[in-house]
This record gives C-alpha cells, sequence and structure tokens, in this order.
C-alpha cells in the first residue's frame, strides 16, 4: 500500500474522513477536496501532504518552506535597511551561484509536490466534468510557482554571466572628496581601426552619501588635454598633449593601444585608462573608474529595449560618405530623421546621437544625452524583465567597464537615491564656454568651474528633475549649476548660439521654413544636390534640441 493512502483504522469514524479518505466522501466533496490540496500546495508547500497523504514528506517540505519564507523576510528586511548589501550578494558570482542552485532546487521540490498532490487528488473519483477544471488549476498553479522559481533562477544566471563578462574583478574604489567620479565613453571601434576611439566623453560625479549628480561634458575635440599626477603618459607629453589639430582628446585612446601600451603593464585597457588619465587632469578632479559603450554595437542594446521614444527639434541627417574632408562636407545622406516625436530603433537612434552634419559637436552631444535619459526613463521594470536576457546579451557585447563588480550594489543604491534630484550640467563648450574655448582651453577656470559645479551638487537640493531633465528654481529655464560663473564672463566668439541655454521639454520642433513651407525629407535632399549648404545649417540648425518621451 502508498504511504500516501495510510493503513485505514478499524474506527468508521476516521475512515469517513473525506480529506484523507475521499472513495467515501460525495462526488462533490471530492471536486472541493481536489481545488483545496491543489490551493494548500500552492499557498503552504508540505500541508496537502500533512493532511492528505504521507506526513513525513509533509513535514519536510512544510520545514523547507518556513526556511524560505525565513530567507524572504530577511531579504525584505535588507532591502528595507541595507539595499546595497542585498544587491552586492546578488552580485557576487559565488553567492548568486549557490541562489540559482537554491532556486532550482525549490522549484523541483515543488514541482514533485505538485505531482504528489495529483496522486492524492486520486482524479479517477473525481466527475468527468471536474477533472479537465481540477488538472488545468493545478497546472496553473505549477507554473506559478515553479515557473516562477525557475524563471527568477534563469535571469539570474544571465544577469550573473553578464556581470561576469562587463564588469573587473579587480579592487573596490573609494570616494575622493566624498564623491565618486565615473567616465562615461562613447567608442568608436572599427575593423579598420585598433581601440576605440571615443567620441563621447562625460563625467558622471555622484556623492558618495546623498546620491546628487552632476554630469560634465568633454568635447572629443578639447586639445592640449593635461594628464592627471602619476600618469604614464605624462613621461610623454609633460606639457599636456600639445601636438596640435592631431592631438584631440578622444586620441588618446587609440595612441597608446598603439604605441605605449607598455606603459600600463597589466592594465586591460591602457587606451581607456589614460583616456580617463587625461579626463582627470584636465578637469582637476580624480575620476576612479571609466564605463565604455561601444557605439557599433550600441543599436543592439536600444533594439533590446524594443527602442526609444523621444521629441526631436530639428531634421537630422543619416551621412553619406564623406565626399570633401578637409571642409567636411558628406555626399547625399542616406536618409533623414524627421523633427517631431519619433519612435527610433537602434539604427536610427545610433545615428541621431552620431550625426554633427551641418551642426556643430555641441549639438550633438545634446542629442547623446537625450537618447541616454530616453533609455533611462523607458527602461521601466517591466520592459527590464520581458526582455531581460536580450538587453543582458546586448550589454555584453556593448559595455565594458573597470569598475569592480563587488561595489555594484553600492553603486545601484546611489543611482536609486539619485532619481528625483536635481542632475548639475556643466559642457566644457557652449553654452558654458565659448565655441572655441576647447581649441585654446584655460585650465585653472574650467578647475574653477568644476569646483564650482561639485560644490552646487553637494549643496540642499533647490529643485527636482521632470521627465528626465532639470527643472531649475529660476524662471528662466536654463538648465545649470546654481553657482556658475555668469555667462557675461565669456566672450562668445562663436555667436549667439553659444550662449543659449540647453533645450527644456517644452519647444516647439522645427519642421517647417521661415515662410512657412513645411519641410520634406525631398526638400532637404534637393538642398543636398544644389550644394546649398547654407540653407541645410539654417533648416537643422534646432536638431540638437531634444526630450524624451
Amino acid at each position: 500500500m502508498s504511504r500516501s493512502e495510510p493503513q485505514q483504522p478499524a474506527t468508521g469514524t476516521v475512515m469517513t474522513d473525506p480529506v484523507r479518505y475521499p472513495s467515501s466522501a460525495s462526488v462533490p466533496v471530492r471536486t472541493k477536496r481536489g481545488f483545496a490540496l491543489v490551493l494548500m500546495t500552492l499557498l503552504v508547500p508540505g500541508s496537502a501532504q500533512i493532511v492528505a497523504g504521507d506526513r513525513k514528506l509533509g513535514r519536510i517540505a512544510l520545514r523547507v518552506t518556513l526556511s524560505a519564507w525565513a530567507l524572504l523576510a530577511v531579504t525584505l528586511l535588507l532591502l528595507a535597511v541595507n539595499r546595497s548589501l542585498l544587491i552586492n550578494i546578488l552580485t557576487n558570482q559565488f553567492a548568486s551561484l549557490v541562489i540559482i542552485l537554491v532556486l532550482v532546487a525549490l522549484a523541483l521540490g515543488w514541482a514533485f509536490l505538485f505531482i504528489n498532490t495529483l496522486r492524492l487528488i486520486r482524479p479517477v473519483l473525481l466527475a468527468p466534468a471536474a477533472r479537465p477544471a481540477v488538472g488545468i488549476a493545478l497546472v496553473l498553479a505549477l507554473v506559478l510557482s515553479s515557473g516562477t522559481l525557475g524563471y527568477a533562477a534563469y535571469l539570474l544566471n544571465v544577469g550573473r554571466n553578464a556581470i561576469g563578462s562587463i564588469f573587473a574583478a579587480g579592487p573596490s574604489i573609494d570616494p575622493v572628496d566624498g564623491r565618486y567620479n565615473f567616465l562615461m565613453m562613447g567608442g568608436d571601434a572599427g575593423a579598420d581601426r585598433t581601440g576605440r576611439r571615443p567620441d563621447s566623453l562625460s563625467v558622471l560625479s555622484v556623492d558618495a552619501k546623498t546620491g546628487q549628480t552632476a554630469i560634465i561634458s568633454v568635447p572629443r575635440n578639447l586639445q592640449n588635454a593635461q594628464f592627471s599626477e602619476g600618469s604614464p603618459m605624462r613621461q610623454v607629453y609633460p606639457d599636456g598633449y600639445d601636438c596640435g589639430d592631431a592631438c584631440l582628446i578622444n586620441a588618446i585612446n587609440t595612441e597608446v593601444t598603439n604605441k605605449h601600451a607598455d606603459l600600463y603593464p597589466g592594465v586591460a585597457d591602457p587606451g581607456a585608462q589614460a583616456t580617463l588619465e587625461a579626463v582627470s587632469g584636465t578637469l582637476g578632479i580624480t575620476v576612479q573608474a571609466y564605463v565604455l559603450v561601444d557605439m557599433d554595437g550600441f543599436a543592439k542594446l536600444i533594439d533590446a529595449m524594443g527602442g526609444i521614444r523621444i521629441k526631436a527639434g530639428g531634421w537630422v541627417p543619416m551621412s553619406g560618405d564623406m565626399i570633401d574632408e578637409a571642409n567636411g562636407i558628406h555626399g547625399m545622406p542616406l536618409g533623414w530623421i524627421a523633427a517631431g516625436d519619433q519612435h527610433l530603433d537602434g539604427y536610427h537612434a545610433l545615428w541621431y546621437g552620431r550625426s554633427r552634419e551641418f551642426v556643430d559637436d555641441y549639438a550633438r552631444i545634446q542629442r547623446q544625452q537625450c537618447v541616454q535619459q530616453a533609455m533611462l526613463k523607458q527602461l521601466d521594470p517591466a520592459t527590464l524583465l520581458s526582455k531581460f536576457e536580450d538587453i543582458a546579451n546586448a550589454g555584453t557585447k556593448v559595455v565594458d567597464s573597470n569598475i569592480s563588480s563587488s561595489q555594484l550594489g553600492s553603486f545601484v543604491d546611489l543611482a536609486m537615491k539619485a532619481k528625483g534630484q536635481e542632475v548639475k550640467r556643466l559642457t566644457i563648450g557652449p553654452p558654458d564656454f565659448d565655441a572655441s574655448f576647447s581649441t585654446v582651453p584655460d585650465f585653472d577656470m574650467i578647475h574653477d568651474r568644476v569646483d564650482q559645479l561639485l560644490a552646487s551638487a553637494s549643496a540642499p537640493q533647490a529643485a527636482a528633475r521632470v521627465d528626465g531633465l532639470v527643472e531649475p528654481a529660476t524662471a528662466g529655464g536654463r538648465l545649470q549649476a546654481s553657482a556658475q560663473l555668469p555667462m557675461a564672463a565669456f566672450p562668445a566668439a562663436g555667436g549667439a548660439g553659444a550662449q543659449t541655454a540647453p533645450p527644456s521639454s517644452d519647444f516647439t520642433p522645427v519642421t517647417t521654413t521661415p515662410d512657412g513651407e513645411p519641410i520634406t525629407e525631398a526638400m532637404l535632399n534637393q538642398l543636398k544636390s544644389e550644394g546649398n549648404e547654407q540653407a541645410l545649417r539654417e533648416l537643422v540648425a534646432t536638431n540638437g534640441q531634444c526630450a524624451p518621451l
């Protein structure tokens, strides 16, 4: 006789117990019993076995259930009082493997209990019409319980592999002057190029306690970049990266990779490290780590998210091949991204963030920041869960970093604290400096401005972010540090556009000519075929304006 069907006692009273002896119960009671056992296994695994089957098995399962509930309570407690520790546990390679194995074991054990519960229900005793309903209920409960645990183990394993691929296993870093400073680079890699050429450089400075954040954008064409104290490249360029027009800050990565990698023994990416040191010396702060995004693979990440939604202030060309490098003139565009509300896939988002034809680098910087904001805003939990594998796999091909995986918990916790706080911004170029400033930069002035920015970013908050943009306390709508020097202190050799503030979210996209004629792709291509570059510059001059939707 099966252990789940105990010996019937001599007294008829117990034999008529419909829970343990369903054969003595009426058909409606058997149906209710079947649904009840399924529900008990779902809510308190092991309880069905205790009341209707193998009590020893039920007690073992119940102990496991109570232990799992205790671990869940500890997890929720950590989430409330020490979120960073919890995230560090989940991202630790050994701890996450143990958690994965535990989740798989729980999923299999729960599934076994449902199979045992089906035997306890004894479907042959149910009315024919009730059998499918009870069976469907059991399958749904099995998917909801074991399936959820199995899927959680799968997602954790995907994340574990991605973390191992992207982040370093080295020592953790300490804040400097109370802040963590990360260099964010958009790298341009290609088959004809050794190493990545970072065309986008931004420092994300985060207060180590409050999460208050400042972003400092460094133009790719900044000259005479200063290497920080202790940088091996100071041996090569003691007075700065000063070999003329060829020595733009974004060329450091490739030069070090090709010529000076021997100065960085044991460093995984000497070019990225040297660029970090150049940004540190230029800004007068200590940048502790970098995150490098390969722009050629960036489109895959956008596609994995399902695209991004933005409001574009002007038409953006998808430029053709360069036909006049001296004057920066391209051939006929491959296409155009229209002004107005857009849903961009990866290919078009990449072009939107990188195109600089007919405008300057500062318009492109604004669009790149907008794309970043759109990604953060639209990467909601539902999208992350539903597309987690695609996003994680794309991330391993796109992102590289020397941030230690052991500190991910602390940094994710800081990112959560930063939500809803004002983001201070500074660009080493328009609108905060003259357009020609990057050619002959005044590093003392840069250091002063950066110090003021970071001081304001650590001060009590006067305003909060709205839709990923800063809502300033002043009525002017200007996105700037509250302690900035007056803009009048910097002569605007670059024209009026050099002093315009970054756009707010309430701008009106330019979709018509000054005469009111609708701008179309055919019109723009006609002007291009006629060689009327000036007219094109005027029509797309607002394409730096952008806001995430």
